[in-house]
This record gives C-alpha cells, sequence and structure tokens, in this order.
C-alpha cells in the first residue's frame, strides 16, 4: 500500500491480520511510512515498511527510523534503493543501507530486498545483478518487481538459481486495479517490455478486460512454480496501488491461490 489520505480507510477491507507491505516514495518522504506503518501496526496488521536508502539522511536519521519500526512491533522491512534523483544522505543505494543496518543492529527477522526480472531503466543489467549479490548477506527474501510476463519472470529465477541465489523469491503481481492508474504506475516505474505492450494495446485489452486489469493468466501461470524445490518461488507479493477492496475479492475467488503465500 501507498501511505496516502485514503490508505487507512482501505485496510477495512483486509483480513484481521493481514500482512501489509508500504511503500516509500520520495513525494511522501520516510514520515510518511513511518506514520502509516505505525497506525496499520496500532490496528494489528504485520506491517512491512518500504525504507530507501536515498531518502534516509544519515546515521542519526537511519537510527531513529530503526527505532520507531522496533517501537512499532516491526519485526520485518524491505530494502530498495529509491528512487529520489539525489540521495538526501550517504546511502545512494541499497546495498550501503543495508550494510549501515547491520552495522547499527536492526534487530529484524525478516530484511527484503528488490529483484528485476525485467531491468532497470536506470541501472544496466550487469550492475544489478552485482547489486543483488551484494544485498544477499543481508537479506533473507527477494521480491521481484512488478511484471506482467511469466516467462520473463521464470526465466529470471532459473537464472539467479544457476548463479547460485537461493534465496526464496515472493513475485510481485499487480492486483485489480484500474487500467489507466496500472498503465500509468507501470511506465513510471519502468516495467519493461510488458508495459510497452499493454501501453501500444491498451484498447484491445481494455476491451478485454472490463472494468479493470486482473492478474489471472499471470498467476495461473506461475502457482505451479510456488513451492517448487528448484525455483524456491515461495509465494505473490501483491500491488494494490491501494485499491484494495477489488484486489482482496478478487484474492477470494482465486482457487488456484489455495496454499500459496500472499501477502
Amino acid at each position: 500500500m501507498m501511505p496516502t489520505e485514503e490508505a487507512v480507510e482501505q485496510t477495512a477491507y483486509l483480513p484481521e491480520g493481514a500482512k501489509v507491505a508500504v511503500s516509500c516514495s520520495p513525494a511522501k518522504g520516510v514520515e510518511g511510512t513511518l506514520a502509516l506503518s505505525e497506525e496499520l501496526s496500532r490496528r494489528g496488521f504485520r506491517v512491512v515498511p518500504h525504507v530507501s536508502a536515498r531518502l534516509v539522511k544519515g546515521r542519526a536519521h537511519l537510527g531513529e527510523i530503526l527505532r520507531r519500526l522496533g517501537g512499532a512491533g516491526v519485526r520485518d522491512v524491505f530494502v530498495v534503493g529509491g528512487d529520489a534523483k539525489e540521495p538526501a544522505g550517504p546511502y545512494a543505494d541499497a546495498p550501503a543501507l543495508l550494510r549501515a543496518m547491520g552495522d547499527l543492529g536492526h534487530g529484524f527477522e525478516q530484511v527484503g530486498v528488490t529483484g528485476y526480472p525485467e531491468g532497470h531503466p536506470a541501472i544496466v543489467d550487469d550492475a544489478l545483478r552485482r547489486a543483488l549479490r551484494d544485498k544477499l548477506p543481508f537479506a533473507t527474501y527477494i521480491v521481484t518487481q512488478m511484471c506482467f510476463d511469466p516467462e520473463v519472470i521464470l526465466g529470471w529465477v532459473a537464472g539467479i538459481r544457476r548463479e547460485g541465489i537461493g534465496l526464496p523469491v515472493y513475485v510481485g503481481i499487480p492486483g485489480v486495479v484500474e487500467r489507466r492508474k496500472l498503465l500509468r504506475i507501470s511506465l513510471r516505474i519502468g516495467v519493461g517490455d510488458s508495459a510497452r505492450f499493454l501501453a501500444k494495446h491498451a484498447n484491445i485489452v481494455a476491451s478485454l478486460l472490463k472494468p479493470g486489469y486482473s492478474p489471472d493468466a499471470l498467476v495461473e501461470r506461475l502457482v505451479p512454480y510456488a513451492g517448487d524445490r528448484e525455483y524456491n518461488i515461495a509465494g505473490f507479493h501483491v500491488y494494490t496501488f491501494n485499491q484494495v477492496e477489488n484486489t482482496e475479492k478478487w484474492l477470494r475467488q482465486t482457487p488456484s491461490l489455495s496454499g500459496a503465500a500472499v501477502g
């Protein structure tokens, strides 16, 4: 979920005690993430805050972030480099922040990091793979960037397994989201060829998927690999973009997800 004004209202559609990730963006800043995470934790949700390296101002700021999250009972965080054009402090990327968190003894039981099946618009593939390896000593799981192409996802997972990267992977999928919003966000965050395909064929796809996008076909292709020892896909990370009601209805009505971890 994104830390916007309607976020708390949207949680009314979630099951009691649901696991909820809270994004961190330059627009809302670290404070927005912390405030929503604290509120959701008070409401009994299992909160996974995103911490953006490029928004952390320095060691003292990082210490305050860790204290607040620990005080809110957070046991799982997700560390990203972030989209800010210039870092606010000494942490230009996720590995730098992870090292600093380790130095401070953060105490979190789980630490997630990002994987990019379709690459990153501003980072070459070799650098992405090096960064993933740099993050491994500090991480306990990987969440992939949103992708619409199951073959690309499976190929990427198989590739990191061949390289000896064994952390469990949660596949990032879009929820049931209004099409125009999904296209706009996909293009902004740099989702690769799959987003360009959707944009190019928006009229055709929209006519087939009214009133919004549904990830049924994507999930049906990926579910057989959830729990597979070779792929070690642990489950799905659903990007709702705060359209929680429709996504939660879809989750309840999707038999293929029975037994698969979803968060």
